[in-house]
């Protein structure tokens, strides 16, 4: 399902990302973890095909990005803070970035900005915004085409108790559905909760793996 070869980054002189190779067979919750600078969101940026590789390749589902496909399909995705227009409303974004692929009515988009506890008729523009409501909104946008694969990046920032907890219900919902997430995350204990492996990064590196229950 996903194949990566021997990945490496180099950025200033520097890789950045070093002789990465793991497999993902089969649908799932993944966790990645590591300190600041371990190169998680890079590795993520690789999957997304949103960086250029120095060596190395990413396969998904059989197509190699950035050579059969420039972005991996039925995938959603939520990198680094979300950036939106700022001088729209929540629904407005969510219907532009829907409109690229006519994928969602509008409909679909009120429900999904209710499903992450967004209001559909607030018309506060984003820049008014809290952290956590922008989060929610990233996590209404990545969801809301149906995605098979879902790559979040520290999805847990700006969350309150609720919507942490939102979001594990989310994640156990959509393995449950046979989709495949891979959720990068500083919360060793909320990786625990919610992946059944996890792959350890540092200085670029995937020093380790395992699965939850086996050495944990």
């Amino acid at each position: 399902m996903i194949r990566v070869a021997s990945v490496s980054k180099v950025y200033k002189n520097k890789k950045v990302l070093q002789d990465i190779s793991f497999s993902i067979d089969k649908a799932g919750v993944y966790g990645f973890k590591g300190r600041n600078g371990s190169g998680k969101t890079l590795l993520f940026k690789a999957l997304l095909g949103l960086i250029t590789l120095a060596e190395g390749s990413v396969e998904i589902n059989g197509r190699s990005i950035g050579e059969d496909i420039s972005f991996p399909e039925k995938t959603g995705f939520l990198i680094e803070y979300p950036s939106f227009l700022p001088n729209r409303t929540g629904f407005k974004n969510l219907e532009i970035l829907a409109k690229i692929n006519n994928s969602c009515t509008h409909e679909e988009i009120r429900a999904v900005l209710e499903e992450v506890g967004l209001n559909p008729d607030n018309n506060d523009k984003v820049k008014k915004y809290s952290l956590g409501m922008k989060q929610r909104l990233g996590l209404a946008q990545s969801i809301m085409e149906n995605p098979d694969i879902l790559i979040w990046d520290e999805p847990t920032n700006g969350l309150d108790e609720t919507g942490v907890g939102f979001l594990q219900t989310k994640i156990a919902d959509f393995k449950n559905m046979g989709k495949t997430i891979l959720i990068s995350s500083h919360d060793s204990e909320f990786l625990k909760e919610v992946c059944e492996k996890i792959f350890v990064l540092d200085n670029g590196r995937l020093i380790n793996h395992y699965d939850i229950g086996v050495n944990a």
